[in-house]
């Protein structure tokens, strides 16, 4: 399946107005294998209006198409979000629960959300809503 078509179904699906640009962005995510940051968004588009960018990644955040990733050091960057799930539960539909792990490379200075199983969090007298588990070290690729 070619990026415009699984763009097309992907904004149906989120129930997000499909336009040209929002398209070239999220081809920009498929085309990347890890988390990106901003800047990398910006470069791949060339020129474009930074409000309409800035707009397009917040509906992507809010509707669950992508994920952002904060790391400490302040190092964000913004992910598809491929496995997350929605919480409806609690009016909070930006609210998004990853079962995956997100690793940032300390070598290559990627973060790569990876696959695996997550801890349950169980505080008696607390709601969690969100469990975000990072790991840092090496990536197979720079070992």
């Amino acid at each position: 399946m070619q990026h415009c078509c699984i763009s097309v179904e992907i904004f149906k699906q989120k129930n997000i107005r499909n336009t040209t640009f929002r398209q070239k962005v999220l081809d920009i995510f498929n085309n990347n294998e890890n988390a990106i940051t901003i800047a990398q968004i910006e470069n791949s588009l060339g020129k474009h209006d930074r409000i309409t960018l800035y707009r397009t990644i917040r509906t992507f955040i809010d509707t669950g198409v992508i994920h952002e990733i904060v790391m400490p050091g302040d190092l964000k960057k913004l992910a598809l979000c491929n496995d997350c799930v929605q919480d409806h539960e609690h009016n909070h539909c930006h609210v998004h629960h990853h079962k995956h792990v997100h690793f940032h490379c300390e070598k290559c200075d990627e973060i790569i959300c990876v696959d695996n199983e997550l801890p349950i969090v169980k505080l008696a007298g607390y709601r969690i809503d969100q469990v975000e588990v990072q790991a840092h070290g090496i990536c197979p690729k720079c070992l």
